[in-house]
């Protein structure tokens, strides 16, 4: 494809970067506790994001200059000794905390410079990585992290490794920098993916499960359903063109579900998904970022068109999109039997803030947990945690273990609650416009009070809050979705599916953060006095749209 003459600015720090090398070698070294503009924009792509405290800004008190770090963890899988490594660094370089992100990840916050490198080298030694955590690449692949003893759930964690592996940038500039790698005799790079600038934005892949969208499949670049039968996996259902965010004052940008392109053998796979990859690197927005994801691509051409581009790059004909049936959105909080005689259990992560705090040591409890038994990790999409490999003679001991650290069950808490999630918004994300996770207690608090009023204190609602549209904590699939606008005043989304196939509406806009309860107590009064027998609040609220004040 002709690359358009003009680019954007951050096109042409990745063309200049010599392989995402940049000037992080010599900034690393200097004495300024922050990193230059250009320098911020490589470091992306090495899974750091320079960010300075907005609460001491706003204070007036001099710049706290740090660092977010996310670590990818393909699936969400962790050995126990990887876990523990993991709380280790938190408090060796981070801020006393880790965090667990959407998409499966683990994230320090507030690192500072000069403990950058030791945080690299700590996690490779515990084979980890932050490489291509972030930045215009293939980011974490998600994958449903249920430990489900069959043969499926072990060959989608398989696929979700391989294509991890198998989609990584191949510049050798990460080792260089910070495990002290050889340095290549010359800095030019061969990225037969990406190229030498790389993709236009993120790129996002998820393996679904078999009826059990828990991972949010249609908000993927592209989303991958497995097809069973008799129990084996025989194919492919391939979703292209999904993605949450939006910018403010971008009429254009907008979210989008990935819809259904094509249905293959499991052997295409990697092929398939490298071609799409292929036109969103050919393709995409060069010139404006924020219109730069995969999903505009499809809203200019088409699925027609784009299955066409596909096929001509796949070297073959597509078999046609083949029609999925979901049943359900797990959690996986809670007991659950594996299939093997072992048992694995959801634990329960506010925001997936893993940190002590005054009501439940969380981080606490989870180390002393994972560190008596030894249960393997896995990451939840929904920020939460799974301990699996659990033998039916410690599930009292861990129970105990973790409730004595004030770490309740997910069966003793509201529904609401259980199901709401939140993004890092302020203090530290420089996006962010108003309060999200710092705010979601009180929130689900308020909204689960006004259910309670209405009859409703046992109903299973989504409530999602995320606090600028970029959209990281997926409101616009939640029943409930609450998206910053200005300081505290939110977009009120309502109607989506509960199983993550329809986006939501825009119902309010800029409600000021303590009339939210307030202005959805009528709607909830609405649902229970209009609900149909076994209908969802999402889903009567897309019904009745049209009459909702």
């Amino acid at each position: 494809m002709e690359q358009p003459s003009r680019r954007s600015p951050a096109e042409l720090v990745k063309e200049n970067s010599r392989g995402l090398r940049g000037r992080i070698e010599e900034e690393l070294a200097q004495d300024a506790p922050q990193f230059s503009k250009e320098t911020s924009q490589v470091l992306k792509f090495h899974g750091i994001y320079p960010q300075s405290d907005r609460d001491a800004r706003k204070a007036g008190q001099e710049p706290q200059y740090g660092a977010m770090v996310r670590v990818q963890v393909p699936g969400g899988v962790l050995t126990a000794g990887q876990y523990l490594a993991l709380d280790r660094l938190a408090d060796e370089a981070g801020d006393g905390g880790l965090r667990i992100t959407t998409r499966q990840d683990v994230q320090y916050h507030r690192v500072k410079k000069p403990d950058l490198k030791h945080l690299e080298r700590a996690l490779n030694e515990n084979l980890l990585s932050t490489f291509a955590a972030c930045g215009d690449v293939v980011r974490n692949i998600t994958c449903c992290p249920a430990p489900l003893h069959n043969t499926v759930a072990a060959e989608l964690q398989g696929y979700t490794r391989e294509l991890s592996r198998r989609l990584k940038p191949r510049t050798r500039a990460y080792y260089e920098i910070w495990l002290d790698g050889e340095k290549a005799a010359s800095r030019e790079v061969d990225e037969p993916l990406y190229g030498p600038a790389y993709l236009p934005r993120k790129f996002k892949v998820g393996f679904a499960a078999p009826a059990d969208n828990c991972i949010d499949v249609y908000t993927n670049d592209v989303g991958v359903v497995p097809l069973i039968e008799d129990g084996r996996l025989t194919g492919f259902l391939v979703l292209a063109g999904g993605g949450m965010g939006s910018s403010p004052g971008v009429k254009a940008s907008h979210p989008r579900l990935a819809e259904p392109v094509c249905t293959i053998p499991p052997e295409e796979l990697a092929p398939v998904v490298e071609a799409i990859i292929g036109i969103h690197r050919d393709y995409g927005d060069r010139v404006n970022r924020r219109l730069a994801r995969l999903k505009y691509v499809l809203d200019d051409w088409g699925l027609e068109r784009f299955r066409k581009e596909l096929e001509t790059r796949a070297g073959k004909s597509l078999a046609p999109p083949r029609a999925v049936e979901w049943r359900r959105a797990e959690d996986h909080l809670g007991w659950h039997e594996q299939g093997d005689g072992l048992w694995f259990l959801g634990v329960f992560v506010s925001s997936g803030r893993v940190r002590d705090f005054e009501h439940a040591r969380v981080r606490a409890g989870l180390r002393e947990t994972i560190a008596r038994f030894r249960p393997g990790v896995r990451l939840t999409p929904q920020q939460n945690v799974l301990l699996t490999g659990i033998r039916p003679e410690d599930r009292a001991g861990i129970e105990d273990t973790l409730s004595s650290h004030g770490i309740r069950p997910a069966a003793e808490l509201l529904p609401v609650v259980r199901n709401a999630l939140a993004c890092p918004a302020l203090p530290t994300c420089g996006l962010a416009i108003t309060e999200a996770e710092r705010t979601l207690p009180a929130l689900t608090a308020e909204i689960g009070a006004a259910l309670s009023e209405a009859g409703l204190e046992g109903e299973s609602i989504t409530v999602r809050v995320t606090g600028c549209p970029n959209a990281c904590a997926r409101p616009q699939t939640a029943e409930v979705g609450l998206v910053g606008e200005s300081l505290n005043l939110y977009g009120v989304y309502l109607g989506a599916s509960p199983l993550g196939t329809r986006l939501g509406f825009r119902w309010a806009e800029k409600v000021p953060r303590a009339e939210i309860a307030s202005r959805l107590r009528p709607v909830f009064a609405a649902f229970r006095e209009r609900r149909r027998t076994g209908e969802s609040f999402g889903d009567f609220c897309y019904r009745v749209r049209g009459e909702l004040q």
